[in-house]
Formats: structure tokens, sequence, C-alpha cells
């Protein structure tokens, strides 16, 4: 009897031991998990929404300045612009939104580290969430602002996972390429070239009202505020690309070094193999149009800017890094 009592409470004690370690590993609640449905819609949709780009030869940086009228008359860190050449890549026609990038860190388990609870005070100006309302800041068809560098390269990185090809973010190199239309001299990303700003945002932050129909060719107002159109809202480049000019601004993968041109690589360059100040690491950052009116040829392709890793304030946009057109 006594052996029967013995083999019972160590049982019962067994239980009470897994049941303590069970807990200990379990997650909170961030929701309903994603289905696998989702994700084949997101990385479906990201295939389909690639554009091909042929590589080529082309002067990166200011060109203006090789006919003595530099488009940037405030920033030396694009100039003298540099010969390089890139091999073929695919880039997407669109910033990626919060919808599909919602699908992706609660697909990674990770909504749930950039609420207020999780100590992510960015999400009182801003949540990290994605919605029906066309009005929200947040609506799903809208471009994300990343949380920081790391969860925009970690989006690229999981669609590589999940599709097979190699995503990424793209090189400096590779996103003014194509911003640029394969290299041409052109100040802005847009249908032809020319700005001609959205009047959306130019009214006292009260007056902005989000069911307003676009107009122009591009986006490009106050970094104050935490509104933008849903991606596709404006005529597309000539290859075919969308808000290369204004919305948001986007990562790149380049670590920053105002003095890059001096010494980049010819073919295919990446910047440098490390950040320049590792106590304060940053990412080049394009398409500053995207923070809002800038002063001097601020707002066109050639402008070039460090961000802190860990800034919350830009966009970003993959490409796929194979030299055929991904079927």
């Amino acid at each position: 009897m006594r052996s029967c009592t013995n083999r019972s409470q160590t049982f019962l004690s067994a239980l009470i031991v897994t049941a303590i370690l069970l807990s200990g590993c379990s997650s909170p609640d961030t929701g309903p998990k994603v289905t696998t449905a989702e994700i084949d819609e997101v990385t479906n949709r990201a295939l389909e929404n690639l554009v091909f780009i042929e590589g080529s030869t082309f002067m990166l940086g200011d060109v203006g300045v090789l006919k003595g009228r530099p488009y940037t008359v405030l920033d030396d860190n694009n100039k003298p612009p540099v010969k390089v050449s890139l091999d073929n890549y695919s880039i997407s026609k669109y910033e990626t939104t919060w919808g599909d990038f919602m699908v992706y860190l609660r697909d990674v388990n990770r909504a749930k580290d950039y609420t207020l609870e999780a100590g992510f005070d960015w999400a009182r100006i801003l949540p990290t969430t994605a919605n029906d309302d066309p009005l929200s800041p947040n609506y799903y068809k809208k471009p994300v602002w990343s949380p920081n560098y790391q969860e925009a390269a970690g989006y690229c990185a999981w669609l590589a996972e999940k599709t097979g090809h190699p995503f990424a973010l793209p090189t400096e190199a590779q996103w003014e390429f194509a911003a640029r239309n394969r290299g041409q001299d052109v100040p802005y990303a847009t249908d032809n070239g020319t700005k001609h700003n959205d009047t959306y945002l130019q009214r006292p932050k009260q007056y902005i009202d989000p069911s307003i129909p676009p107009s122009g060719n591009m986006l490009s107002h106050s970094s104050t505020i935490k509104e933008r159109r849903p991606v596709g809202s404006y005529p597309p480049s000539p290859l075919g690309l969308y808000d290369m000019s204004g919305n948001v601004a986007e990562w790149t993968q380049d670590w920053y070094d105002e003095n890059a041109y001096r010494h980049i690589d010819s073919h295919n360059p990446h910047g440098p193999e490390k950040p320049m100040n590792p106590d304060k690491p940053k990412k080049v950052v394009r398409d500053w149009a995207g923070r809002g009116d800038h002063f001097g040829g601020g707002g066109t392709v050639f402008v070039r800017g460090g961000e802190p890793v860990t800034s919350p304030s830009n966009g970003f946009r993959c490409v796929v890094n194979q030299g055929t057109p991904v079927e």
C-alpha cells in the first residue's frame, strides 16, 4: 500500500514539474496564429510584384555635377559620381505594406515585441498593426514603417525562406539604378522624371482628409504627419515601379559611410563591410522625399543618408538577386 502511495506521489510530482516547465515555455497570446493561406497569399504576391531589371554600367551619385549643375547642393556624400556596374536583378514594384509585414511578424512570433506593453514607445505614435480602414495610417495597403532595420531585412529573408528565391533588401546601387530607370539622368522616380506633389497633406493637420483622391505623381510632405497613400496610388515609373520618390523613405542593406563613393567597388557594390561606428551603426536610407519636403534638391533620387538601425521611421522593398526573371 505504501509502495502505491509513493508511486502516486512521484507521478503527481512529475505532473507538477511538467506543468511548471510548460508554463515557463509558453508564449503570450498574440492573437490568431497566422495561416498557411495567409503566408501563401503574401509570398505569391511578392513574386508577382517583381520587376526584372537588366543590369548595366552607370554613374552612381549626383550626375548633375558633371554638367556643372548638381541636383543636391547641400550634400557632398554623393559626389563625385562613380562608375559602377550591376548584374541583373528583380525588385518589388511596391513598397512593403502593413498587411504583408504583419503576416511576417505574426508568423515569426514577434508582433508582440512591438507593443507598448513590450516597451516599444513608437507604438504610442503609430502602432505596429494593420487594419481594413482606408482612412487609417495603418490601412493594410499603405506602406509599412518597419520598427527597425532588422525587421526590414528579416522580412526579405523570410520571403527567401518561404519561396526559395534569394530575396534581400536592395543595395544602395541597386536602389538608385532602379529609381533612375536603369541609371538615367532623372531627379525623380516618377512617371516623367519630374515632381508634381499631391496636395493631400498641404493643409493644416486637423483638416487632412484621407478620403481625398490622390493628385499629382508623388507624395512628399511633412515627416511629422504619420500618414501616407496606399501603394500604387500614383502613376508608375517607366520601369513599372511605384513610390521610389515619396510615400516613405526606404532601407537599403549598405552600411552608411559618407565617403563611400571614394572607395566603392566597381562591380555590384555593397558598401562597407562593417559599420563605421560600431557603437552607433547606421544603414543607408534612400528616397528622402519619403520623409517630407526638403531644400536644395533633398527630395531627389540622388540623396543618401545614414539612419540608426533602431530607427522606426522607414519603409522598404525587397529585391531578388538572380540573373533571370522570376517565374
